[in-house]
Formats: structure tokens, C-alpha cells, sequence
């Protein structure tokens, strides 16, 4: 009986945790934090194409309930963030052809916490070119609870010569 119930502890460790019987604890440590940086790398991803395609739904669940969005001088919190897809200013954009570039982001992680600092470009359709309206830093908090990664807050500012903005692309845990 007991025999049958190590077999059955060992076949559920194995079953949750696959690689646990074949790795060290410091290699799955580093496999760790590797799922985390591309499930983070993915969260930013998937925020252009949410918001060029106007899916409050998507960008709400990259947020936490009561997350925040700040951009120059406005805060968006909670349901707000996912409706700035409805702003007028974000509308004229996605009326006129828009696309929401974000560079590949720089990430420092803690236990459970993350922040991820990088460029976004908002391109929008001026008659027969592409034109840069927006040419941001970007400075994201994270949280991870449960295995997935939500946006705690963010913030974007123009990078206009400001010393603000610059200093959000050096900012880190």
C-alpha cells in the first residue's frame, strides 16, 4: 500500500511537473525564468494588435482588475484601460489605418514581480505614406499570479526631449 502510494506521488510530480525527476533545481529555476520573460515578451505583444483592432476584451485581460495606464498626462484604471480602444482620439486613429509597434522589451524580474521598459511607435495612414504619431518609452509593472503575468501599470511617455520619458527607459526593480 505504501508502495502504491510513493508511485502515485511520484507519477502526479511528474505529471505536474515533467521536468522535475530530470533536472536540477537550479536548471529548472533558469527554465523558469526563461517561461517568464516569453510569457511577459507575448503580454506586450499581444497589446498592438489588441488595440489596432480595437479588442478592449484582449487588452483588458493583459491588466489586472484595478491595473492602471498612464499616458502623458491622463490615468486610465481598470475597465477604463481596456475602453481607451473607445477614446475619440484612439477612434480617429484606427479610422484613419493605425498600427501600434512595440520594440522588444528589456525585463528585470523579482519573485513574482516584473518591469519591462521599451519603445512604442503608433504609425497612422497620412494619404500614401506611413507617418510616426507617437513615439513613446514605456516602463511596464507586472505581477504574476497563478502562473500568468498581468499588467499591474504602465506608463508611456512621448519621447519629445523630456528628461521624463528618458528616465522611464532606465528605471528597473
Amino acid at each position: 500500500l505504501g508502495f502504491h502510494r510513493e508511485r502515485d506521488s511520484l507519477q502526479s510530480v511528474a505529471y505536474h511537473r515533467p521536468l522535475a525527476r530530470l533536472v536540477s533545481p537550479s536548471l529548472e529555476e533558469r527554465l523558469t525564468l526563461i517561461e517568464d520573460r516569453l510569457k511577459i515578451i507575448d503580454l506586450i505583444a499581444r497589446y498592438g494588435p489588441a488595440a489596432d483592432s480595437g479588442d478592449a476584451s484582449v487588452i483588458g485581460r493583459l491588466w489586472e482588475p484595478e491595473g492602471t495606464y498612464t499616458f502623458d498626462e491622463t490615468t486610465l484604471v481598470g475597465e477604463g484601460v481596456a475602453a481607451l480602444v473607445n477614446l475619440n482620439t484612439h477612434r480617429a486613429f484606427m479610422k484613419a489605418g493605425c498600427a501600434h509597434f512595440l520594440s522588444s522589451p528589456r525585463i528585470d524580474l523579482a519573485e513574482g514581480s516584473a518591469v519591462a521598459v521599451n519603445h512604442s511607435i503608433v504609425l497612422e495612414k497620412h494619404e500614401d505614406a506611413w507617418v510616426a504619431v507617437r513615439v513613446s518609452a514605456n516602463r511596464w509593472e507586472l505581477t504574476k499570479a497563478e502562473g500568468d503575468w498581468k499588467v499591474s501599470h504602465r506608463t508611456a511617455q512621448l519621447l519629445n526631449g523630456a528628461a521624463k520619458a528618458r528616465a522611464l527607459l532606465r528605471v528597473t526593480l
